[in-house]
């Protein structure tokens, strides 16, 4: 048999990663050595591993410089309406590789750094990842901007350049202890670019002054937003879009109040309390902690932002940095906001204020611009998530705002109340204001009533929304309300992260996939094809392979490439169900102990994740999981029929590693409490089967698919509400199924934690008699899904088939296809594909 070909040389094959031409790669050794000598100021001699990754970096960054100035002056003189995607997360991840592959410089650079003696993939694994997220909100952030420079959008993604973002999870002795600060910032970012010349004044504090001109905000304390801009090159199409992230910095004149003078020290060592706002990310995942902090950051995104979004729709024509426009009249036409959850909601006041204050429109003009330009994303549905401000904040940290919400919430009941007369309770129910000790601002009311469209990320989800958190709301205006089924990249999620899989799909269907994900359709016409089942399952088991090796380089963790990779990644929490996996593995462990000669298919469970550091609960789930590996791996009876691996610090740059490599992905959240996953797309587009609730976009991945094509278990939305209705009561499942039995004896007698038999009580004691999400109800159907799983494996060409009719039903989560909806049915604008001239040619 020949020998196998190397990464480097199986790269150099794939035609979807452009071709090196050998004035390219002249070209880029000319320039990195450039950057080494001028930029980095070192020699072959003395230069670092990370000195190539930066050198390599301002190459490729190069060759981005003129697509980013071209395609911004290509909008000044076209003037398009522009988006402005506003979140305070964007998860991006590393940007050298998904930057080679939008430029299609990938292989002319793999072959330039080869001859130079250096390997790619090792300088790719140097970059930090940019984590400025925390799941799923923040990541489907940074997939739009993918999609939207792709499909020739004229978007901006505006956002908080925080210096810590997600923290880096640790584990000792089986137990997040330390959270460590992301220092992503330390050794540079080679992707951003500081604009100093437009950094705009924030205000806080104050108050509020009637005036003959009307109300004016006084006596506010003053902090500088500093932007950085970060290029998005759309996908070999020489758009290249702006994230612009904010940065805070104290004025100059900071604290030199009356009752600092002569502290001249202390003066400027307070500048870091105003710089704190952009110091670090809030590490709660679906989760509201009401801190001021908090807030600050909030409003601080927004008021840049809009500042900034006006100065540009005022100088609207290229090259000229006065005023233009003076009428507010066409600024829906120009301009749309998005608002990615309630976090940006302070854009509706903000936006309001300044139509009001600084333009002096009058309060009908103003309440009718502002909601035609901003629109609402809903990402969740769980109570504890929604963001509801106390009064009393508000009123000291943005007095005008306050008052300006209270007028909005004015004329919003009254309209109410002309509606539906003397109801007092539906008047309540639909305020913006919450009564109670603390008085309360409901932010996602707010939203709802300022914008001209609200959707949901998945169908399920859109109709949860509209019967139940807002469905007084939905009686009123249901033609406010649309679904927008979540979507991924797939140039990151499949040509990046696995060129294997992309190389044979192209072979059988072109590359015009990575544009048009529907075309993965064709592949239907390859189901019986014997090469390519073959070659599809040989693609999977090198994946395996190449994990694999990675497990036991970083982690000196041995696994079995032959057995089922069942992988279960995204943050701990209890509505995510990680313990009903943690259930049904212990009931496999169990198995194995009983019939030890009997044939079982192998498996090794591998769980990610991170958990918020003030959420105990998640805590414990994460010890669990160790826990039940300490004793499950070194089972000499169990062998290596069944493995559970905690992987460390999940993100994205391990997601991009660890999803090409699974067989099996764990959707499992009680139905009606995911919005949508999109961790599930990537599974799906990667060969993956998925085992799963009907929740989220797991139910139309089964319309696509066929509902035989994924193994679906449980409760569907309707059981779930009809058990809320009579009442879930866990001991009665207890009590019925005698493994479910055994395992909860285990966990609580300390099986799992022989030196603290104790270790697990809140565990037990949660899941016994406060589990909001229903565990025990689906543990039963959940295991014989399990056994289905193992059956098909037992039968690798049709455990093959499958994935290929996975593979095939994925168009329809492509973010291209959100994005695309997004535009036509929200922002009022179509995707183009017209090609912008690159650099090196004239333009028009």
């Amino acid at each position: 048999m020949s020998k196998p070909l190397t990464d480097q040389e199986k790269r150099k094959q794939i035609s979807v990663r452009g071709i090196a031409g050998l004035g390219d790669v002249v070209e880029i050794k000319k320039s990195f050595n450039r950057h080494l000598h001028f930029t980095l100021v070192k020699d072959r001699n003395v230069s670092t591993p990370r000195d190539y990754y930066f050198a390599l970096a301002h190459t490729v960054r190069d060759h981005l410089v003129g697509r980013w100035i071209r395609t911004q002056q290509y909008y000044y003189e076209k003037d398009p309406k522009r988006i402005h995607y506003l979140s305070l997360e964007f998860y991006m991840g590393r940007t050298l590789q998904n930057t080679m592959i939008n430029l299609g410089l990938q292989n002319a650079c793999d072959e330039a750094i080869y001859q130079l003696g250096l390997d790619l993939e090792e300088l790719e694994e140097i970059e930090e990842d940019a984590g400025l997220g925390n799941g799923g909100l923040g990541r489907l952030a940074a997939c739009f901007l993918d999609s939207m420079a792709s499909l020739g959008l004229a978007a901006y993604g505006y956002g908080i350049r925080y210096e810590f973002g997600i923290f880096n999870q640790k584990i000792y002795s089986g137990w997040q202890v330390v959270e460590e600060a992301d220092d992503w910032l330390r050794y540079g970012n080679p992707w951003e670019k500081a604009r100093p010349e437009y950094m705009l004044p924030v205000h806080f504090y104050g108050r509020v002054e009637e005036t003959h001109e009307g109300p004016k905000w006084v006596g506010t304390q003053v902090v500088l937003a500093m932007p950085y801009d970060t290029p998005v090159p759309g996908y070999k199409n020489n758009t290249v879009n702006t994230m612009r992230l904010w940065s805070a910095k104290a004025p100059n004149d900071f604290n030199l109040q009356e009752f600092n003078v002569g502290d001249y020290i202390q003066a400027v060592l307070d500048r870091n309390l105003a710089e704190n706002i952009s110091r670090v990310l809030y590490p709660n995942d679906n989760f509201f902690e009401g801190k001021e902090l908090r807030l600050k950051q909030e409003y601080f995104v927004v008021a840049a932002t809009l500042e900034d979004i006006i100065r540009r729709f005022k100088s609207s024509k290229f090259g000229c940095r006065d005023p233009v426009r003076t009428s507010f009249e066409a600024f829906p036409d120009k301009v749309a906001i998005q608002l990615n959850d309630t976090h940006p909601a302070l854009a509706i006041p903000e936006l309001m204020r300044i139509l009001m204050d600084v333009e002096h429109l009058d309060w009908e003009k103003a309440w009718e611009i502002t909601t035609k330009t901003c629109a609402y994303t809903n990402h969740t549905v769980l109570p504890e998530a929604l963001e509801r401000w106390p009064v009393c904040l508000f009123e000291k940290l943005l007095p005008r705002h306050l008052q300006i919400i209270y007028e909005i919430n004015r004329r919003h009941l009254d309209r109410i109340s002309a509606l539906y007369p003397g109801d007092v309770d539906r008047l309540r129910r639909m305020s913006l204001i919450e009564e109670g000790d603390p008085k309360r601002v409901n932010m996602a009311h707010l939203c709802v009533v300022g914008s001209h469209a609200v959707n949901g990320v998945a169908r399920i989800h859109s109709e949860i929304v509209k019967t139940t958190v807002f469905k007084d709301f939905c009686d009123i205006e249901p033609e406010k309300f649309q679904n927008k089924t979540n979507g991924i990249t797939p140039r990151r999620w499949l040509l990046l992260c696995n060129p294997g899989l992309a190389d044979i799909i192209a072979e059988k269907i072109g590359d015009d996939f990575l544009i048009d994900l529907f075309q993965l359709k064709k592949l239907l016409d390859f189901i019986d094809d014997e090469m390519f089942i073959r070659d599809v399952a040989k693609v999977k088991q090198e994946n395996k392979q190449k994990f694999a090796a990675h497990l036991e380089s970083e982690y000196r963790v041995k696994i079995n490439p032959e057995s089922i990779f069942d992988v279960h990644v995204k943050r701990i929490h209890e509505y995510k169900r990680q313990l009903l996996n943690c259930l049904s593995v212990i009931t496999l462990y169990n198995r194995i102990k009983k019939e030890p000669n009997k044939k079982f298919v192998p498996r090794t469970v591998m769980f990610g994740g991170k958990a918020a550091p003030g959420y105990h609960m998640a805590k414990m789930i994460i010890k669990l999981i160790t826990s039940i590996g300490d004793v499950v791996n070194n089972d000499p009876i169990v062998g290596d029929r069944l493995k559970v691996i905690f992987l460390e610090n999940y993100r994205v740059s391990l997601a991009e590693k660890i999803i090409p490599a699974a067989d099996l992905s764990e959707q499992i959240s009680t139905a009606g409490t995911e919005a949508s996953g999109t961790g599930n797309m990537k599974f799906m587009l990667n060969g993956a089967l998925t085992i799963g609730t009907m929740d989220g976009a797991n139910v139309e991945m089964a319309e696509e698919a066929g509902e035989e094509n994924l193994f679906i278990f449980g409760m569907r939305v309707e059981d779930v509400e009809a058990m809320d209705r009579k009442g879930y009561n866990a001991r009665e499942y207890y009590e019925r199924l005698p493994e479910l039995k055994q395992v909860m004896d285990q966990i609580s007698t300390g099986f799992f934690s022989p030196k603290e038999p104790e270790l697990f009580k809140d565990v037990v004691n949660m899941l016994m008699n406060h589990d909001r999400f229903k565990v025990f109800a689906d543990y039963e159907s959940y295991v014989s899904s399990q056994e289905k799983v193992n059956e098909l494996y037992r039968n690798p060409k049709e455990w093959t088939k499958k994935v290929i009719k996975n593979i095939a039903a994925s168009g329809k989560f492509s973010s291209d296809r959100t994005i695309t909806e997004y535009a036509r049915e929200i922002w009022g604008v179509e995707p183009s594909d017209v090609k912008i001239p690159p650099p090196n040619e004239p333009r028009d």
